[in-house]
């Protein structure tokens, strides 16, 4: 598992970011800098405008705030964005059991770092090429890039979180690996530039959001447990 993950290239950062922009926007950030200073001393005032609120946005696209961890009750929601889907005819991507699927669509606005629901360790991480359609679509979670991280917490019972591509969003970033423990709310990986994730629960969960609610990862109830 650890060899295809570095096959298909998935970048690896450090999961405890202490810093309020994440790391994979580190290069981004400074090439719009460089370019910015570069166009400044060459007098090109209109160049230097544009890579400047270029950068300014880039940082605040990478911006990853801390956020305290909500009490214990319910599972939390891995990312921010609205939700768009909510189906308990699905089946689990990974072992094909019945599961209900939540999914959350990021726009070019939210926080990109995506959070663990709950608390477990990692079992499973799958990465999956593909193609890099409109991430709102179906076909989005099969025929786009994506990745799935399967938890399991102390009594047993799994979620499986899909980091999936979009139109914009040309790299999934992984910070974790199978055997590792994730703490409820830590981070475990992010999207750059868009996109979608699709969280998989167990049959009896029950659905604390709606249809086109905002959510916020680490910190939205999403659903809860009997």
């Amino acid at each position: 598992m650890l060899e295809d993950i570095f096959k298909a290239k998935i970048p690896f950062y450090n999961i405890n970011n202490t810093l309020p922009v994440a790391r994979p926007g580190f290069v981004f950030i400074i090439g719009g800098l460089v370019l910015t200073a570069v166009f400044f001393f060459l007098d090109w005032r209109v160049l230097t405008a544009v890579f400047l609120v270029l950068t300014l946005f880039t940082i605040y696209f990478f911006r990853d705030p801390e956020r305290p961890v909500p009490p214990e009750g319910f599972g939390l929601s891995p990312c921010d964005g609205k939700v768009i889907r909510i189906d308990r005819g699905s089946a689990c991507p990974l072992t094909q059991a019945p599961a209900v699927k939540v999914s959350v669509f990021m726009n070019v606005f939210s926080v990109h770092v995506n959070r663990a629901p709950i608390s477990g360790m990692i079992v499973r991480q799958d990465y999956f090429p593909g193609t890099f359609v409109n991430a709102s679509f179906d076909k989005a979670s099969v025929n786009n890039e994506h990745n799935a991280v399967m938890v399991e917490n102390g009594d047993g019972r799994r979620v499986v979180m899909v980091q999936i591509a979009g139109l914009v969003a040309r790299r999934i970033v992984s910070w974790v690996l199978p055997g590792q423990q994730l703490k409820r709310g830590q981070r475990f990986g992010m999207i750059r530039f868009g996109s979608r994730v699709d969280l998989f629960l167990p049959p009896e969960a029950e659905i604390m959001v709606t249809l086109g609610q905002k959510v916020m990862a680490g910190w939205s109830p999403v659903w809860r447990l009997p």
